[in-house]
């Protein structure tokens, strides 16, 4: 069971691999919404200030939209995987909501972009279970 709260990168901490790997994702995240937005929209619109509004395709308008809820909880999780290894309070719950956290936002873009939903969402509350695990191995 250990296997669940490893390190996935040698010489990091499991929150700190985990912060690492989810900036790589949210580099995946902005890559897939501006290949989309600017196969909907055009190189021309997607490269200006984009000052008239403009609406991308369905599945464009779908990764803008899962690259602004990424956002929403990365903020959270990255600030959360600092402060528990900096206070020195990690340990293998607090790997294991890291862990969570990735791999459920993992699964969440494909989903999302795929329309699914009721398993997207169920996804999305297993990705913020692993911020509150973190949360709470930092408080208690």
């Amino acid at each position: 069971m250990d296997f669940l709260a490893a390190s996935p990168l040698p010489g990091l901490t499991t929150e700190i691999a985990y912060l690492a790997l989810a900036c790589v994702l949210l580099a995946v995240h902005i890559i897939c919404q501006a290949v989309l937005l600017t196969r909907d929209l055009g190189s021309q619109y997607n490269a200006g200030p984009r000052d008239e509004a403009r609406h991308p395709g369905l599945i464009g308008g779908r990764a803008e939209r899962a690259l602004r809820n990424f956002l929403e909880t990365f903020a959270a999780f990255a600030a959360l995987a600092l402060a528990v290894t900096v206070t020195g309070k990690a340990d293998w719950w607090s790997g294991f909501g890291a862990a969570l956290y990735f791999w459920a936002r993992v699964v969440y873009l494909p989903l999302y972009l795929g329309g699914i939903p009721y398993f997207r969402s169920l996804v999305w509350t297993l990705g913020s279970a692993g911020i509150a695990i973190i949360l709470w191995r930092l408080v208690w």
